[in-house]
């Protein structure tokens, strides 16, 4: 195991953004300030001579068709209704809609609406027709094979090869069509597995005598402020048979990954809860050691910004990497398991590890972009800014211009969600910026948990997809009254 270095607090935080956004006392981080709010509180110093221009429908939209601005007008608008997401949270959950006709029409229904709104397609080809289609537009694709989990060897197998396949069709297209492509380590390891390996690695931190012989070299993982509650009393080590499938799933991971180092692919290694993120870290800082050379990163972690130990870990495992000489990829979020983590954390008695407010949520992801904007532009690294924010995206941008990262730079990459934030993405595209979609493809069935979760995060009338919304409705009133005058 990697050093432990305790980073100053005041290290990161004096990477803060010149801006005089006033707080926002919101205790729900999962509520999103309405854009309209956001653009007023943006003072002039956040403004340059390169500003994001998010104001003009017509220029964000020169390239989306009039049904394709309607249906995403409709989809937006319908899970902007909180009744109408619990509706449809309700279907797909239940179980009158698991079996026969009332299945069908139910995923008939899905597939129409919120299926083609979120997602690429049922299989790589309709995948690969929609990235020809957005690249078109001016952005590129990152692709992801949208499988959540897997419990036993043949499954993670199967993910595997259709992993491996993704990678195929992702050269297949012209040059720098797409960006990433993305892989989920629950994929392709068994989830009793993950939780195992997740709870050892904490056992650790709190006893770092234990010795675990199947470790490989790794980054920090853990920091002061990181959650062990998870794991109550000390873990029996792995038994032979789980051993042997550790193994299994590392042989998968190199795989993917020595496939991905030939194309020259970088691989997005997506977060998922912190029952799990700890392994899911540790086979990622395992795997960037070993494929990350030069200044090329090819396995990208990811940090949740809307945990409280982000900046923390964050620092460690910069400085890990650095002192090894090891160049790091990641991507920033602020993450999507808001609910199970406070519901877990109150069934252990803790406090939740998500920041209080949304406006803790914010400035973490600004003061961690700040931080990896400055060091990629002093060093090797690269990172991918996946935000739906905004006020996040243009301070990003401010800044990006500001130590004079080029704005078309293989380093620095926006990202944002397929159906989502669609102006933000057009915005920092029109001005100069790389920008991908994040494109998930499979059955609808497969990609249900997805789809629940983009559900969820649009609901109410302050979801982040207002600021579409209110553009879109511009956009198709203006190009209504052009067509009657």
């Amino acid at each position: 195991m990697a050093n432990r270095v305790v980073p100053p607090k005041r290290i990161l935080n004096n990477f803060h953004y010149n801006t005089t956004t006033k707080p926002l006392n919101s205790p729900h981080p999962s509520v999103v300030v309405p854009p309209s709010i956001l653009e007023k509180q943006l003072s002039p110093a956040t403004t340059t001579p390169h500003s994001i221009d998010l104001k003009s429908s017509e220029k964000l939209f020169s390239s989306v068709s009039n049904s394709t601005l309607l249906h995403s007008s409709a989809v937006l608008h319908a899970t902007a209704m909180g009744p109408m997401v619990d509706l449809g949270v309700w279907t797909m959950k239940s179980k009158l809609f698991q079996t026969g006709v009332l299945k069908d029409a139910m995923m008939a229904v899905t597939r129409k609406t919120f299926y083609k709104h979120f997602c690429a397609g049922e299989d790589a080809v309709a995948a690969c027709r929609r990235i020809r289609s957005i690249n078109e537009a001016g952005l590129r694709g990152i692709l992801g094979y949208g499988v959540e989990e897997a419990h036993d060897n043949d499954c993670c197998d199967r993910n595997l090869n259709n992993f491996l396949h993704t990678v195929d069709v992702s050269i297949s297209l012209p040059p720098s069509s797409v960006s990433f492509v993305i892989v989920k380590i629950t994929a392709i390891c068994p989830m009793a597995l993950l939780e195992r390996i997740s709870d050892l690695l904490r056992w650790q931190e709190k006893e770092p005598s234990l010795k675990l012989a199947w470790k490989q070299d790794c980054l920090p993982i853990f920091s002061e402020s990181s959650p062990l509650y998870h794991t109550q009393k000390r873990p029996e080590p792995l038994t032979s048979e789980e051993e042997n499938d550790l193994e299994l799933a590392n042989e998968r991971l190199q795989k993917l990954c020595e496939k991905c180092v030939e194309s020259n692919m970088p691989l997005l290694v997506d977060a998922e809860h912190t029952s799990v993120q700890p392994a899911i870290d540790y086979f990622t800082y395992s795997s960037a050691i070993i494929h990350n050379k030069d200044d090329n990163p090819i396995v990208f972690g990811t940090i949740q910004t809307y945990l409280k130990d982000a900046k923390e870990r964050l620092l460690l495992a910069t400085k890990a990497a650095d002192n090894i000489g090891i160049p790091m990829g990641f991507k920033l979020v602020r993450g999507a398991y808001m609910s199970t983590e406070n519901t877990l954390a109150h069934s252990f008695g803790y406090p939740s590890p998500i920041h209080a407010t949304i406006q803790d949520t914010h400035n973490c992801f600004n003061d961690c972009s700040s931080f990896l904007l400055q060091k990629i532009a002093n060093g090797p690294g690269s990172l991918v800014l996946a935000t739906h924010n905004i006020q996040s995206g243009k301070l990003a941008a401010a800044k990006a211009y500001e130590i004079g990262i080029r704005k078309v730079n293989h380093k620095l990459e926006f990202a944002q969600l397929c159906g989502m934030a669609d102006a933000l993405s057009f915005g920092l595209s029109n001005a100069g910026f790389r920008v991908s979609k994040y494109m998930p493809f499979g059955p609808v069935e497969m990609v249900m948990p997805y789809l629940l979760r983009r559900a969820e995060e649009n609901r109410g009338l302050l979801a982040a997809s207002g600021f579409d919304r209110q553009l879109i409705r511009k956009e198709l009133g203006r190009r209504l009254k052009a067509a009657i005058f």
